[in-house]
């Protein structure tokens, strides 16, 4: 069907056609507005994200550029006193992959095998298997040339680290210590010390491309990187030639006479400083991880034990120093056989004595002689002796692990204690008490206190002394006290012929000692065990003017083999010999038969009533 409008309708067409457009219009004016306000709102968003958002979205950015790289410090080296190092790290490179960001581990391996002179396949296995996604270990120690190539391919990074080497091996391992594979002390100067040789670690912040590879330049501002702060060196008193020395002697004598242990001190008796310090059996503190942890044990610092005559001469001074005896007068022995009611009965293992001097008692070792003096003391007053030696308590040497020993208050005494005592039972001593109560009778009597750390240095080169203050006047016993003791008792017991330390004899120098053989008490009861003996020699060298004290310690020889077992026989020649190289090395000069003499003399112009205030007893 056809329709058609007649002119009369012309009006209301241009009408619809009018409406038409002004609803175009609007539309369009919508339609703008919309892409106008869009644009608007774009723009408003883009100035917060540029200006107001800024520095938060740029963060975020730097922190997915962002990678750390680990600065771990150089951990402190330890010296001997000349300087010599004992512990010190070297810095070592490491390559290592990240696994989940390699896509293909074949072509990686062989493009890294030419590089770090390892199989293709070895590589490509480590990748492969490592249990974790972000670390696999390629090449440990690797050169700086290796490093820098290996680094440039996709998801293989290096890390600098330090590894703990000790030069001289077992020489001061006791001593020294080791540390762990994260760089903890364990054991000894390591451990004692491990705040101050670790120093503080650091990192250090770089950009990485979308692969993790570095971008080859490092943010270095104080926010983003950091340095780390090295650890203090650690000098010792000891001696490395000193220390080869004892262990030489040592081992020796520990071998032949197949000893359960051995141990030895060397110290300076003005000071207190430990020159040497040697447990066997000992360890490779660079292999300890496959060693028997039983082997770390420093038996000189731990062992306790009784310590058998050695312990005579500081009885013996304390009598002497409370004038419940005099040097002059003799005592008599009963002929080897004393008993009474209260302490039972005591013997005496050689032939049997009379009436001996205090210088015969030492030189002979009587028991006897030694329990008459310790029944003069009385109980309070020997054990007051004994603590002021520093007997019974820790001495607060710098390692860890010193044992305190044993010394029951008087009050516990009783007839038995009071008379062996005096001859090293019923209380015990560690190696170190007894080398410290030596040290203050060579050195006339004073006060002082082992040490084994001389000074400490830190990163910056400031030296600080770790040495402890001595006292000017501590005195334990009166000076003539001391020096009679060393230069004609303690002497008579190496250079006279019935002595017994006559093998720790020297031609060019007068030694002065006392052996001990004590016997190892059953662990959980009151007796000991069969057979088995401490044999000990203390002592030091020159006469005169002591310049080092010796201990020398040596548990359970072997009685089987039938060579002896006693201080004079095992521990005194070991003495000796360290003894002769000791002062050789430190160029100490010969003593001449006339400063014999004149020493003699000297010892003799002892007066008992001595009364000095400067000279009371001091802890």
């Amino acid at each position: 069907m056809r329709f058609s409008y007649s002119g009369k309708n012309a009006p209301i067409d241009a009408a619809i056609a009018a409406g038409d457009g002004r609803r175009q219009l609007v539309l369009i004016v919508v339609l703008l507005s919309l892409v106008i306000l869009a644009f608007l709102g774009l723009a408003a968003r883009c100035v917060h994200l540029q200006y107001l958002r800024a520095d938060h979205f740029a963060e975020k950015s730097l922190i997915q550029q962002r990678s750390y790289l680990p600065l771990p410090p150089q951990r402190g080296a330890i010296l001997d006193c000349r300087g010599r190092v004992l512990a010190a790290s070297s810095q070592i490179c490491t390559i290592f992959a990240e696994p989940r960001i390699i896509k293909d581990p074949k072509e990686t391996a062989t493009r890294l095998a030419p590089v770090l002179n390892l199989g293709a396949h070895e590589i490509c296995k480590r990748i492969i298997d490592s249990n974790n996604p972000g670390y696999a270990v390629l090449k440990t120690d690797a050169t700086e040339a290796e490093c820098e190539a290996a680094q440039r391919l996709h998801g293989i990074g290096v890390r600098y680290d330090w590894r703990r080497n000790y030069p001289m091996g077992r020489l001061a391992s006791h001593l020294v210590g080791f540390t762990s594979a994260d760089n903890r002390g364990i054991e000894g100067i390591e451990y004692a010390f491990d705040r101050d040789l670790r120093g503080k670690g650091a990192r250090h912040m770089f950009l990485v491309d979308v692969h993790r590879r570095p971008l080859g330049f490092c943010v270095r501002d104080e926010q983003d990187s950091e340095m780390p702060m090295h650890g203090s060196g650690i000098i010792l008193t000891l001696d490395a030639t000193i220390q080869q020395f004892v262990r030489e002697a040592l081992l020796k004598q520990y071998q032949e006479f197949e000893a359960e242990a051995a141990s030895a001190l060397v110290a300076d008796p003005k000071t207190g400083a430990i020159l040497a310090m040697v447990s066997l059996p000992d360890y490779d503190p660079g292999d300890a991880r496959h060693t028997d942890p039983g082997l770390f044990t420093n038996r000189l610092l731990t062992d306790q034990y009784e310590p058998g005559s050695i312990i005579k001469p500081i009885v013996m001074a304390i009598a002497l120093d409370t004038q419940v005896a005099n040097r002059y007068e003799t005592i008599f022995c009963e002929n080897g056989n004393y008993s009474g009611k209260g302490f039972g009965r005591i013997g005496e293992y050689r032939n049997g004595f009379g009436d001996l001097t205090l210088q015969e008692i030492l030189m002979v070792s009587s028991n006897i002689g030694m329990a008459k003096i310790g029944q003069r003391l009385g109980s309070a007053r020997c054990y007051e002796g004994l603590r002021l030696f520093g007997f019974g308590r820790k001495l607060g040497l710098e390692l860890s692990g010193e044992a305190e020993g044993l010394l029951r208050p008087p009050g516990v005494w009783n007839g038995f204690s009071i008379t062996r005592i005096p001859f090293g039972q019923e209380i015990s001593v560690t190696s170190l008490q007894m080398l410290r109560a030596f040290c203050m009778l060579a050195n006339g009597g004073r006060l002082v206190w082992p040490h084994v750390v001389r000074a400490m240095v830190t990163a910056d080169g400031t030296v600080i002394d770790m040495q402890p203050s001595q006292p000017r006047f501590g005195y334990i016993i009166k000076p003539d006290v001391a020096r009679w003791l060393v230069t004609r008792a303690m002497t008579a017991v190496v250079n006279e012929k019935t002595g017994t330390g006559a093998r720790a004899r020297l031609d060019k120098w007068e030694v002065f000692g006392k052996t001990g053989t004590g016997q190892l008490a059953a662990p959980g009861s009151k007796g000991y065990i069969p057979n088995a003996y401490t044999a000990s020699f203390i002592g030091g060298a020159p006469a005169d003017d002591p310049r080092v004290v010796v201990l020398v310690s040596i548990r359970k020889p072997n009685v089987k083999l039938r060579k002896g077992y006693t201080g004079g026989t095992v521990a005194a020649p070991v003495a000796g010999a360290i003894l002769e190289k000791t002062l050789t090395y430190l160029g100490v000069p010969p003593q001449s038969p006339d400063a014999r003499r004149q020493r003699m003399i000297a010892a003799d112009q002892w007066n008992p009533h001595l009364d000095d205030p400067e000279l009371e007893n001091t802890w």
